[in-house]
Protein backbone atom coordinates (compact mmCIF):
# COMPACT_ATOMS: atom_id res chain seq x y z
CA UNK A 1 0.00 0.00 0.00
CA UNK A 2 -0.22 2.20 -1.55
CA UNK A 3 -0.90 1.24 -5.25
CA UNK A 4 -0.56 3.96 -7.68
CA UNK A 5 -1.98 2.24 -11.42
CA UNK A 6 -1.17 4.70 -14.35
CA UNK A 7 -3.23 3.67 -17.50
CA UNK A 8 -2.09 5.92 -20.35
CA UNK A 9 -1.85 5.95 -24.30
CA UNK A 10 1.12 3.86 -25.39
CA UNK A 11 2.14 6.83 -27.75
CA UNK A 12 3.60 8.42 -24.49
CA UNK A 13 5.77 5.79 -24.39
CA UNK A 14 7.55 6.87 -27.95
CA UNK A 15 9.94 9.53 -25.92
CA UNK A 16 10.28 8.34 -22.76
CA UNK A 17 10.60 4.83 -21.09
CA UNK A 18 7.92 2.96 -18.72
CA UNK A 19 10.70 3.20 -16.04
CA UNK A 20 11.11 6.98 -16.08
CA UNK A 21 7.37 7.70 -15.33
CA UNK A 22 7.23 4.56 -12.79
CA UNK A 23 10.29 6.36 -11.05
CA UNK A 24 8.94 9.96 -11.35
CA UNK A 25 5.56 8.93 -9.62
CA UNK A 26 7.06 6.42 -7.17
CA UNK A 27 9.48 9.18 -5.64
CA UNK A 28 6.82 11.82 -6.41
CA UNK A 29 4.81 9.72 -3.85
CA UNK A 30 7.83 9.10 -1.52
CA UNK A 31 8.68 12.97 -1.49
CA UNK A 32 5.13 13.27 0.11
CA UNK A 33 6.33 11.73 3.67
CA UNK A 34 2.92 9.65 3.38
CA UNK A 35 4.16 5.98 3.32
CA UNK A 36 7.01 4.31 3.56
CA UNK A 37 9.04 4.01 0.56
CA UNK A 38 9.24 0.24 0.56
CA UNK A 39 5.42 0.29 0.83
CA UNK A 40 4.83 2.36 -2.81
CA UNK A 41 3.91 0.15 -5.56
CA UNK A 42 3.53 1.95 -8.93
CA UNK A 43 1.87 0.19 -12.44
CA UNK A 44 2.03 1.53 -16.19
CA UNK A 45 -0.86 0.26 -18.28
CA UNK A 46 -0.67 1.69 -21.71
CA UNK A 47 -3.55 1.38 -23.98
CA UNK A 48 -2.59 0.87 -28.41
CA UNK A 49 -6.09 0.97 -29.60
CA UNK A 50 -9.09 0.40 -27.12
CA UNK A 51 -9.46 3.96 -25.78
CA UNK A 52 -10.99 7.29 -26.72
CA UNK A 53 -10.76 10.55 -25.25
CA UNK A 54 -13.11 12.61 -25.94
CA UNK A 55 -14.73 10.71 -28.42
CA UNK A 56 -11.23 10.57 -30.18
CA UNK A 57 -8.02 9.12 -30.18
CA UNK A 58 -6.05 11.77 -27.87
CA UNK A 59 -2.91 11.01 -25.51
CA UNK A 60 -4.03 10.74 -22.16
CA UNK A 61 -2.37 10.09 -18.79
CA UNK A 62 -4.87 8.91 -16.15
CA UNK A 63 -3.08 7.62 -12.24
CA UNK A 64 -5.38 6.00 -10.17
CA UNK A 65 -3.86 6.01 -6.70
CA UNK A 66 -5.37 3.76 -3.96
CA UNK A 67 -4.20 4.60 -0.44
CA UNK A 68 -4.91 3.21 3.30
CA UNK A 69 -7.77 5.60 4.68
CA UNK A 70 -6.31 8.03 7.21
CA UNK A 71 -4.94 10.93 4.70
CA UNK A 72 -6.72 14.23 4.95
CA UNK A 73 -8.24 16.04 1.87
CA UNK A 74 -5.20 18.70 1.90
CA UNK A 75 -2.20 15.73 2.02
CA UNK A 76 -4.40 13.87 -1.03
CA UNK A 77 -4.89 17.27 -2.72
CA UNK A 78 -1.24 17.93 -2.15
CA UNK A 79 -0.15 14.52 -3.94
CA UNK A 80 -2.44 15.00 -6.24
CA UNK A 81 -1.40 18.58 -7.42
CA UNK A 82 2.80 17.09 -7.07
CA UNK A 83 2.33 13.64 -8.93
CA UNK A 84 0.11 15.65 -12.04
CA UNK A 85 2.52 18.74 -11.95
CA UNK A 86 5.70 16.28 -12.58
CA UNK A 87 3.88 13.86 -15.06
CA UNK A 88 2.65 17.72 -16.55
CA UNK A 89 6.65 18.56 -16.53
CA UNK A 90 7.52 15.54 -18.14
CA UNK A 91 4.96 15.69 -21.17
CA UNK A 92 4.31 19.17 -21.68
CA UNK A 93 2.52 18.30 -25.05
CA UNK A 94 -0.11 15.56 -23.82
CA UNK A 95 -3.50 17.55 -23.34
CA UNK A 96 -4.81 15.04 -20.34
CA UNK A 97 -2.83 14.07 -17.76
CA UNK A 98 -5.04 13.65 -14.34
CA UNK A 99 -5.04 11.66 -11.08
CA UNK A 100 -7.84 10.39 -8.53
CA UNK A 101 -7.39 8.96 -5.01
CA UNK A 102 -8.95 6.54 -3.15
CA UNK A 103 -9.50 5.52 -0.13
CA UNK A 104 -9.29 1.59 0.89
CA UNK A 105 -11.23 0.97 4.04
CA UNK A 106 -8.74 -0.32 7.17
CA UNK A 107 -10.96 -2.70 8.24
CA UNK A 108 -11.63 -4.37 4.85
CA UNK A 109 -7.86 -4.64 3.79
CA UNK A 110 -6.14 -7.88 3.43
CA UNK A 111 -2.69 -8.78 2.41
CA UNK A 112 -0.76 -12.16 2.30
CA UNK A 113 0.98 -11.63 5.51
CA UNK A 114 -2.36 -10.82 7.39
CA UNK A 115 -3.98 -14.40 7.25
Amino acid sequence: MPHFVIDCSEDILNNVEAKSILTKVHNTANNSSLFDEADIKVRLNPFKDNYLVGGKKESFIHVFANIMEGRTTQQKAKLSKSIVTELKLMFPEIPFIAINIRDFEKATYCNKSMV
